[in-house]
């Protein structure tokens, strides 16, 4: 590169960095937080060039050599919606790789607290990816045997018809609550399906955070708000499975509501696992409160 050129940088929902190449062409980023980053290198008379990739912890990244092709006219950087929805995918693919024991899917959980919000087409990508996922096959197939053992949904009957029905009863109870809850409503009330890791403050802080999770959730923007989404698709949730159930087992519009407050206080125990458990046992996760330096050469 050229002395002078221009260079934004983009680092997760941060504002952006700027800096000029120096006379060797070169430039340096330092103190930054891990996490997905985006480089925009523009000169006047050339065409401007990205780079994006994934900064790990105590990573040094030296991206080489950037060339910059001369312009049949002249160019505007602006970091667009498009670039945010590109780093939100990014973001997402990071989220898609995590795994309790390294087996167990943990997608909805976001350790990068400023992650960018998610368009309704990624929410619908992250419910289809979890509900598609092999061990979530093995969970159902764990519940149904549970309740073949213990009777329960007793209108399905006994033996491999009576499993089959509480296997499809069970994944579509999963299937229906993710892509209702989580995909549908949270795209329509412009909220994010995520549980943000605090990981910060006290144990009591943390552990109320947690909590205030199970009603509260983030919206697509930033603020916090009430977590409608997931309120109304427990209650959308229980009323087709209605449709399926045998009919000594459907529920009437008040069992549905008691439900919800208990589909409520379970999350809240979820939230608590993620916040003080499930990290440690999550294998190969970035680490977002770490500095790490970005440095450039020609």
């Amino acid at each position: 590169m050229y002395e002078g050129a221009r260079v934004e940088l983009q680092l997760g929902a941060d504002p952006p960095s700027y800096q000029e190449t120096d006379s060797e062409g070169a430039f340096t980023f330092r103190s930054l937080s891990a996490g997905a980053f985006r480089l925009f290198v523009s000169s006047k008379g050339f065409e401007a060039q990205k780079v994006a990739g994934v900064l790990e912890e105590g990573q040094v990244l030296e991206v080489n050599t950037i060339t910059l092709p001369v312009a049949n006219a002249a160019t505007v950087i602006r970091v667009s919606a498009d670039s945010q929805v590109e780093l939100a995918q990014e973001q997402l693919y990071i989220e898609e790789k995590q795994r309790v024991l390294g087996v167990i899917p943990n997608y909805y959980v976001s350790y990068d607290h400023n992650a960018v919000p998610l368009t309704a087409r990624q929410k619908f990508q992250l419910a289809w990816k979890t509900e598609m996922d092999p061990v979530t096959w093995v969970i159902s197939g764990g519940v149904a045997g549970v309740e073949q053992a213990d009777n329960a949904l007793s209108g399905y009957g006994q033996g491999a018809q009576g499993y089959a029905k509480r296997f499809a009863a069970s994944y579509a109870n999963g299937f229906v609550g993710a892509m209702v809850g989580d995909a549908i409503l949270s795209s329509w009330f412009k909220q994010d399906p995520r549980y943000f890791y605090k990981g910060t403050g006290s144990v009591a802080s943390r552990a109320a955070y947690a909590i205030a999770n199970a009603v509260i959730c983030k919206g697509d923007n930033r603020r916090w708000q009430v977590n409608v989404s997931a309120i109304l698709g427990g209650l959308a949730a229980g009323g087709i499975a209605n449709l399926y159930y045998p009919r000594g087992d459907r529920t009437g519009l008040t069992e549905s509501f008691v439900n919800v407050g208990v589909g409520t206080a379970e999350s809240a125990v979820e939230n608590l696992f993620q916040e003080f458990v499930v990290r440690k046992f999550t294998p190969k996760l970035p680490h977002f409160s770490a500095t790490s330096p970005v440095s450039s050469s020609r």
